[in-house]
């Protein structure tokens, strides 16, 4: 998949060659569109492809992939998926006369990645299939499956929804892409489903913490927590309480001694076929981060669930410091829910950019503690944006998030 990638761009196989090779691309303008009229429809079948890994049947690959539990990483199933969700779209865009692509193909978003397997095993072949779902003017929704073979037939692992996004030869712009058009009464359900999709990550974001006060009900389990946490024992004259006097009820973790930071130096390895740091890596380290978290967190081996709402910000240069910072925000029975911050740290001008912001829900082997938000913040009911970073907008969004998967799954 990775070498189709680096045919259709055209990119170099080695970093000292990656100047010329962009400016190689900036010659392939002229192939854009000028409208998205312009640019033949294609129909769901036209990018639809398989791919195996074969882990069975070729072992020497097998440890690339395996962890301590003698299971598969996850990580590198993220970093799989997302080439392959690349590829997908350059195939849905190809011009048959065109053996390079003018388009910069790069992933905006990972909508949702549900598991339906807690283990998956290193020694059997695993199936992906995707294709193109719904398309705008200048994005495109893939859906991908993945299935691993048992007995000798393939069963269900995952379905990820990503969504991508087409800019000119130097990734600068945004440039048209093919239209889709259904060719049957459940592609028709499909394309609905991907403009439903649409419309719900547009709905999710305007009601943002970072943009709306949370709802009154949400106002009452913060104000419900702070409460359960004020230590009535450290009254001073008259028995007033103060609202710095706090204790952790019992089977309760405190948020802020919940979390495991780390750091990455980015190296030309790492790059995509633009030169960028590849996102698949990205979300591999996030993931692991995550999954270390959870486990610290839980004391147990934690199982991922499912992974939403990766909106990936800005792009990663080669070279840059990146700082990944995991939080555990909301936790339930034996779930936990972890937020994972990335951001690049800017040597030259001491600045600090978030370059994406991960959301990934795991299952504990038992029960875990209770996380508790200690930060509440005066200003905090009254003005949500004040204290739009606090722990307490940190649980809330988490727990919104887990509603929405456990809703989902």
């Amino acid at each position: 998949v990775r070498n189709r990638l680096r045919d259709i761009v055209g990119a170099s196989t080695n970093w000292r060659d990656h100047v010329q090779a962009m400016q190689e691309r900036k010659a392939l303008h002229t192939l854009l569109a000028k409208r998205q009229e312009d640019l033949p429809p294609r129909g769901m079948k036209d990018s639809y492809l398989e791919v195996i890994l074969p882990l069975g049947s070729q072992p020497e690959i097998r440890e690339k992939y395996l962890n301590v539990h003698n299971s598969v990483r996850f990580g590198r199933i993220l970093e799989d998926l997302d080439s392959l969700g690349v590829l997908i779209c350059y195939t849905h865009t190809k011009q048959e006369a065109q053996p390079r692509s003018p388009l910069s193909i790069v992933t905006a978003l990972v909508d949702k990645i549900n598991l339906c397997k807690k283990v998956i095993y290193p020694d059997c072949d695993i199936k992906f299939t995707g294709n193109v779902s719904w398309v705008g003017k200048t994005s495109m929704e893939v859906k991908m499956h993945m299935l691993q073979l048992h007995d000798g037939a393939y069963s269900p692992v995952l379905d990820a929804t990503f969504v991508m996004v087409a800019r000119d030869p130097e990734n600068k712009r945004p440039a048209f892409v093919n239209p889709l058009v259904p060719e049957s009464p459940e592609e028709e359900e499909i394309f609905k489903q991907g403009e439903f999709n649409k419309l719900r990550r547009i709905e999710f974001n305007t009601a943002s913490l970072l943009k709306m006060a949370p709802t009154a009900e949400e106002r009452n389990v913060v104000h419900d927590i702070f409460l359960n946490t004020l230590d009535t024992r450290q009254g001073g004259e008259g028995g007033t309480v103060s609202f710095r006097s706090r204790k952790l009820p019992p089977n309760s973790v405190w948020m802020e001694d919940a979390k495991l930071k780390s750091l990455q130096i980015c190296h030309p390895q790492e790059r995509n076929i633009f030169n960028r740091i590849f996102g698949g890596f990205l979300m591999r380290k996030a993931f692991e981060l995550g999954w270390a978290t959870a486990c610290s967190y839980g004391s147990s081996r934690p199982f991922i669930v499912s992974v939403d709402d990766i909106m990936f910000q800005r792009p990663v240069e080669i070279g840059s410091l990146l700082l990944l910072s995991g939080q555990v925000c909301y936790t339930e029975e034996n779930y936990i829910q972890v937020r994972v911050h990335s951001e690049v740290y800017d040597a030259d001008n001491r600045e600090h950019h978030t370059t994406n912001i991960f959301h990934f829900t795991f299952m504990s082997e038992k029960e875990v503690p209770r996380v508790v938000p200690k930060t509440y913040g005066g200003k905090y009911l009254m003005n949500a944006l004040s204290a739009s970073l606090s722990e307490s907008m940190l649980y809330l969004d988490g727990k919104r998030h887990f509603a929405a998967i456990m809703k989902e799954i």
